[in-house]
């Protein structure tokens, strides 16, 4: 008998192992490193030229207080000048003149804040707060109060 007549199928061989291209060639990666290397050598330059500095603990009085021209008054300043206080905003400072007139109505004739813990009787306003808006504010106690706010001379 020979062979051709042998009913099994012969086998096939093995695909031979396929060789695994890389995504980008040599060149390519020599380039993306250096380019990642240089964005790596601006950074840590940039970073040493402008070194943030946070004293701890934090001043008594912000660094350009001394600037201000004038403090606001929270017994007679408007809305949208309380609101330009940092962290008061548009919301508490209509609380605060709310406050302020509701004060007015049941005792017409006695200051409603007089000193800067005063301003905690408002809700969502509390010692921290109190604390950052302290540079910002006059209270008719220590010096007369500003009424540029109303729109008065």
């Amino acid at each position: 008998m020979s062979d051709d007549s042998d009913p099994r199928p012969s086998p096939t061989p093995a695909p031979a192992p396929q060789r695994r291209e890389h995504l980008w060639t040599a060149g390519q990666r020599f380039s993306l490193l250096l380019i990642l290397g240089a964005l790596l050598v601006v950074i840590i330059v940039l970073y040493a030229l402008n070194p943030s500095y946070v004293s701890n603990p934090q001043p008594d009085e912000p660094q350009r207080a001394h600037e201000l021209a004038d403090r606001i008054d929270p017994n007679t300043a408007d809305e949208q000048t309380l609101s330009a206080l940092p962290l008061l905003g548009e919301k508490r400072a209509k609380m605060v003149v709310d406050y302020r007139d509701h004060f007015h109505a049941l005792k017409p004739d006695e200051v409603v804040f007089q000193k800067p813990e005063d301003l905690m009787r408002i809700r969502g306003i509390g010692v921290n707060t109190v604390d950052q808006l302290r540079p910002y504010l006059i209270f008719p106690t220590t010096q007369p109060a500003t009424t540029r706010g109303r729109g008065e001379p």
